[in-house]
C-alpha cells in the first residue's frame, strides 16, 4: 500500500486558514488525504460541513510523506479517506517518513 500510496495524486484540503487540513490525535498531527472527491464528501458530510466549499489540491503521497511531514512543526503523518472504512494511517516512522521526521516508538538510543 505504501508504494501505491507514494505514487498517486491524492486530494488534500484546506482549512479555513488556506492551510492544509490537519488533525491532531495522540501528540501526532495528521494531514488529511482522500483518494477521490467522493471520500472527501463523506468527510465532509461527517463533520456536518457540507454547504461550505472545499477547496482542495492533487498531491502525490510522496510529496507529502517527503516534504510536507517534515515541515510540519513536530510528529506528523498521513491519514488517508480519514473516517472512512477503508482509511489508513502512514505514521511518522521510519521506512514511511524521511529518518528526520520519524518518531519510533520504543526505540532506546544509545545502547548497542
Amino acid at each position: 500500500m505504501l508504494g501505491e500510496f507514494r505514487r498517486t495524486a491524492v486530494l488534500v484540503p484546506f482549512d479555513e486558514h488556506d492551510s492544509l487540513w490537519t488533525a491532531d490525535r495522540n501528540g501526532v498531527r495528521w494531514i488529511c488525504a482522500f483518494s477521490h472527491e467522493q471520500a472527501l464528501a463523506r468527510f465532509a458530510a461527517a463533520r456536518g460541513e457540507t454547504r461550505r466549499e472545499w477547496r482542495y489540491r492533487r498531491v502525490l503521497g510522496a510529496r507529502l510523506l517527503d516534504v510536507m511531514v517534515p515541515a510540519l512543526p513536530g510528529p506528523g503523518g498521513v491519514a488517508l479517506d480519514a473516517g472512512s472504512a477503508d482509511g489508513m494511517l502512514f505514521p511518522p516512522v521510519r521506512g514511511i517518513v524521511p529518518d528526520t521526521a520519524a518518531v519510533d516508538l520504543g526505540e532506546t538510543r544509545g545502547t548497542e
